[in-house]
C-alpha cells in the first residue's frame, strides 16, 4: 500500500458576509418638560385620593349642613303667619310683647322690693305677716276662692249655628292668659289653672258644668293688652268669625269676677315646713 506524500493545501477562505442591518439608533432622550403650576394642581386633585379621616369629616359636615338647613326652614315656616300681616297688626303684636315684658319686669321689681323690706324692716315679723296676708289674697284670686274686681274687658261670643266648640273656647282662654288676664269667669263659672273644657249635649261644659251660648267672658286685666290680643291676625276674633259667630269686646274700668270655687284640700300633700 503506497502513501501519497503530496502535501495538502489549505482551502482558500471565501468572502465574509456583511452583518444584517439593525435599527438605526434614535436620538438620546432629553429631560422631561417642566409642568406648569396649573398642571401640577390638576394632577394633585385628580384622581381624588381620600383618607378615611377625610371621609368621616366630610360626612359630619354634610350632616351639620343638613341640620342647619332644616332649622332655617323651620324658623321660616314658624314666621309664615306674620308675613301677610298688615303693618298696624305687626305694631300691635310688638306692643303686646313689650307689655308682657314690662309686666314681668314689674313683678320682678315687686319681689325685689319685698325682699328689701324684709331685710330692712325694724319689725320683720309684722312685715312678714302683712306680706303673707297679701300673698294669701293673691293666691285666693288665682285659685278662685276669693272674689276680685278691677279693669278689664267683657268678651261675648254669640254662636247662632252652634259651630263653636270647647277647644276654641279653650284657645280663647289661653290667649287671654297670655295677654295678662288675672281673673276670668265664663257664664258664671270661675276659671282657674286646673279648669277643663269639654263638648256636651250641643253645648260646652267647664269643669263638668254645662254652659250655653252666648258665651260671656268677664276678664280682669289691662284692657290695652287684652283687646289687641284677641284681634291679631289669625286670633280669636278671626277664628270665631270663620265659624259664623259674632264676637263683641267691650272695655271697662271695673269688672267684677264674683263666681267662687270651693277650696280643695289635698289628699296626700302636706306642708314640709316645721
Amino acid at each position: 500500500m503506497s502513501t501519497d506524500d503530496t502535501p495538502q493545501k489549505d482551502p482558500v477562505p471565501g468572502p465574509v458576509p456583511d452583518p444584517a442591518p439593525g435599527p438605526a439608533p434614535g436620538p438620546a432622550p432629553g429631560p422631561a418638560p417642566e409642568q406648569t403650576g396649573r398642571q401640577r394642581l390638576a394632577a394633585g386633585l385628580w384622581p381624588p385620593r381620600f383618607s378615611r379621616a377625610q371621609l368621616i369629616v366630610a360626612l359630619l359636615l354634610f350632616v351639620l349642613g343638613l341640620g342647619l338647613a332644616i332649622q332655617v326652614r323651620s324658623n321660616s315656616d314658624s314666621s309664615a303667619p306674620l308675613r301677610g300681616a298688615r303693618q298696624e297688626d305687626l305694631v300691635r303684636i310688638l306692643d303686646e310683647l313689650d307689655g308682657r315684658t314690662k309686666r314681668l319686669e314689674d313683678e320682678k321689681q315687686k319681689l325685689d322690693d319685698q325682699r328689701k323690706e324684709l331685710q330692712s324692716s325694724s319689725n320683720q315679723a309684722e312685715e312678714a305677716r302683712k306680706q303673707t296676708l297679701e300673698r294669701e289674697r293673691q293666691l285666693g284670686i288665682l285659685a278662685g276662692t276669693v272674689a276680685a274686681q278691677g279693669p278689664g274687658i267683657t268678651l261675648k261670643i254669640t254662636d247662632a249655628k252652634g259651630q263653636v266648640r270647647s277647644d276654641q273656647l279653650l284657645d280663647t282662654l289661653q290667649e287671654l292668659r297670655a295677654a295678662g288676664a288675672e281673673a276670668i269667669q265664663i257664664n258664671g263659672v270661675r276659671v282657674v289653672a286646673g279648669s277643663y273644657f269639654s263638648d256636651e249635649g250641643g253645648g260646652v261644659a267647664i269643669d263638668g258644668k254645662k254652659i250655653t251660648q252666648p258665651y260671656e267672658f268677664k276678664v280682669i286685666g289691662k284692657p290695652q293688652d287684652l283687646e289687641p290680643a284677641l284681634n291679631i291676625p289669625g286670633g280669636v276674633v278671626q277664628t270665631m268669625e270663620k265659624e259664623q259667630a259674632t264676637v263683641a269686646v267691650t272695655r271697662s274700668a271695673k269688672i267684677v269676677v264674683d263666681a267662687l270655687r270651693a277650696a280643695k284640700q289635698p289628699d296626700y300633700a302636706r306642708s314640709s315646713s316645721p
